[in-house]
């Protein structure tokens, strides 16, 4: 005869909740480093085009900029902007004292490639963490890098809900330099045994099956059904991606199947409020760490 087995009492993270205690603490910690050094960090955010997403996306980070005590510099360029002259930006800014972290909003307008753009910034003001000096120091374990703000949220989650890490497996999804990668790098570093599936992987439900913890962000919207989630996971879920309603209206989702995932995994994040108040929170946090980095140097 057959047990039948209860199911879970699933936890909802709250990304929003988590976000707004580490952006206290960066507000403090900017309050200290203004006494310390006579001078506010300031963060200079460039858009290229009028991508509607990416202007709603760009005002929440001026706005969360100010609410942490610092300095918010907006660049708003025409989509017709130039490669050449986006670099002489770019340039201008790394040289600019009053500016301690440059973020360049993705994606760009064609004809603009981002890689190029990335690396042109000056890594100690690279505060997405994606220039090649800073992904370096990411994956030797060096100090004095700036991680990239998603894969760092991920990670303050997992380290609010995960006493230790250590021995877990954990299953990144997706393999991107924005998120996967650097995730593997993170839960490496505390001692998980990581496996990465990807757009070629094969049987990829079978490799998400394993994991104790499963971080998905691949922008591929609702990937994950019940089956590939092992009973208990802790699921972090990076995707979002706007659907129509039968309403005529939209929603967000994410990449894992929420209502699916509910009764199996132990703990997930939901969408919206889960990683993307995190990915802003630490932008905040990488700006603050790329000032000291810079001032800290000088003293």
């Amino acid at each position: 005869m057959k047990t039948q087995t209860s199911p879970i009492q699933t936890k909802i993270i709250d990304g929003k909740a988590h976000a707004a205690r580490v952006t206290e603490e960066i507000r403090e910690k900017v309050s200290l480093f203004q006494q310390h050094h006579q001078t506010t960090p300031g963060l200079a955010v460039i858009l290229v085009g009028n991508d509607p997403a990416s202007e709603v996306y760009v005002r929440n980070k001026a706005i969360q900029t100010h609410k942490a005590g610092m300095r918010s510099f907006m660049h708003m360029l025409p989509a017709s902007t130039s490669e050449a002259h986006l670099l002489t930006l770019v340039e201008r800014l790394n040289n600019d004292p009053e500016i301690h972290g440059i973020l360049v909003q993705l994606p760009l307008p064609e004809g603009i490639n981002p890689t190029t753009i990335i690396q042109g910034i000056a890594p100690h003001k690279d505060v997405d963490g994606l220039h090649a000096t800073n992904a370096g120091k990411l994956a030797l374990n060096l100090p004095g890098g700036i991680i990239p703000c998603t894969p760092l949220g991920c990670l303050l989650l997992l380290q609010s809900e995960i006493e230790s890490m250590r021995g877990l497996h954990a299953v990144v999804v997706g393999a991107s330099n924005l998120v996967g990668k650097p995730m593997a790098q993170l839960l490496l570093q505390q001692g998980c045994t990581v496996s990465i599936a990807h757009i070629d992987t094969r049987n990829p439900a079978e490799i998400a099956q394993q994991g104790d913890i499963l971080v998905v962000a691949t922008g591929n919207k609702e990937l994950v059904r019940r089956h590939w989630i092992k009973p208990g996971a802790t699921i972090i879920d990076v995707g979002i991606t706007r659907i129509p309603t039968e309403d005529g209206k939209t929603r967000l989702v994410g990449d894992v199947t929420f209502e699916e995932a509910l009764g199996v995994a132990g703990r997930i994040t939901p969408v919206p409020g889960g990683v993307g108040p995190m990915t802003i929170a630490c932008l905040l946090r990488n700006t603050l760490t790329a000032a000291e980095l810079q001032l800290d140097t000088k003293d």
